[in-house]
Order: structure tokens, then C-alpha cells, then sequence
């Protein structure tokens, strides 16, 4: 106790900073010395929890993944259907005469495209 109040009635000097509401900070020797001062119990809960943090994190991850999986799937199915959608409404008309194309314009034509006939008539049947 002696030492104690020794410690607390030592006036301190003003800092070479001149902040003088700065307390002294303790060495990290002592500190790090404290804290290696575990039980044995003590230091297996703290691996334990450790442990499940980890799972519980990894399992967060691994749900996160799962669920944008599933969101790129359903993506992929609605693009597909979209594309099929839009073939079936598509109006077709057949240029039987070939020749007709070198009288169309330009514009006109980046639109024309080809199509396999049967598949057409399999989407008309």
C-alpha cells in the first residue's frame, strides 16, 4: 500500500510535448504479460469461441454464395425465356427471290437476318 500511494502522490513532470493531460502509458511488456496470464480454461473457451466464430463466418459466406448462385440461375432462365419469347412473336416474312435484296437499302438491311426454315416451321406447327 506504501507503494501504492507513492506511485499516486509522485508529481509527474510536464511532458516535453507540453500535453500535460496525457497519463503515462504503461510498457508493452507488462501489458502483453497480462494478457498471456490465462487459465488453461480460460484460454480453451477463448479457442472455442474463436472456432465457432470462424464456422459460423464461413457458413455466412458459403449461404451468401449459395443464394447468388441461384440468383445468376434464375437470371439465366429468364434471359433464355425472353429469347424464346421473342421468336415466337417475331413476324416472319420469306424473300423467295433472292435479287430483291440488291435493291434495299442499307438500313433495311442490317435488319434482314437469316433463319433456318425448319426451325421456323416447327415454332409455326
Amino acid at each position: 500500500m506504501a507503494e501504492e500511494n507513492s506511485k499516486e502522490t509522485k508529481v509527474r513532470e510536464l511532458p516535453k510535448s507540453g500535453k500535460f493531460w496525457k497519463t503515462p502509458r504503461e510498457k508493452f511488456s507488462t501489458v502483453r504479460k497480462s494478457l498471456s496470464r490465462k487459465s488453461k480454461d480460460q484460454h480453451l473457451k477463448l479457442r472455442e469461441e474463436i472456432k465457432r466464430v470462424k464456422e459460423l463466418s464461413r457458413q455466412i459466406k458459403e449461404d451468401k454464395k449459395q443464394e447468388n448462385e441461384l440468383k445468376k440461375q434464375r437470371r439465366e432462365e429468364n434471359l433464355k425465356r425472353k429469347m424464346e419469347n421473342e421468336l415466337k412473336s417475331q413476324t416472319v416474312q420469306i424473300i423467295k427471290n433472292t435479287a430483291k435484296l440488291k435493291r434495299i437499302k442499307k438500313k433495311h438491311l442490317r435488319q434482314v437476318q437469316k433463319r433456318d426454315l425448319d426451325q421456323l416451321k416447327s415454332k409455326i406447327v
